[in-house]
């Protein structure tokens, strides 16, 4: 049960951005301090696709697929292109805006949380990731 839980956890995150992008950027919060709120609004471009690259790297560990690094760059590449989705998707919201430096703080979270999960699974490194890793091999 825990390893389907795991594989559809991507798609439905998919369905919360693709739905909060449908909304203006002040629907669901706008915080009182206005260069607070667009911070921490700008900021969540660096976050949203590197959990939904986790998300991709956590369902393939639940698989019989061994996690290599092309696994692991095909999951990258699959949040990046869907932050590019994502931005053009706001193009066409009123109230949304789509730019390049958006796809590129997308891309910017995405390489970094990759750069954790290839040192965790392929070097020996951050033994904590690695264990979590091993720990989904097993669902």
């Amino acid at each position: 049960m825990r390893k389907w839980i795991f594989r559809v956890l991507p798609f439905l995150y998919m369905g919360v951005i693709w739905t909060l992008s449908s909304f203006p950027a002040n629907a669901v919060v706008e915080l009182s301090d206005l260069s607070l709120d667009r911070f921490i609004k700008e900021s969540m471009h660096l976050i949203e696709f590197a959990i939904l690259y986790l998300l991709f790297v956590f369902a393939m560990h639940t698989t019989k697929v061994p996690f290599s690094k092309k696994i692991n760059f095909a999951c990258a590449v699959i949040a990046c292109l869907y932050g590019i989705t994502d931005e053009i998707h706001q193009s066409f919201v009123p109230a949304r805006s789509a730019t390049l430096i958006d796809v590129v703080k997308d891309v910017t979270g995405v390489a970094i949380c990759s750069f954790f999960i290839d040192r965790a699974a392929f070097h020996k490194r951050f033994s904590k990731i690695a264990a979590f890793l091993r720990f989904l091999n097993k669902a």
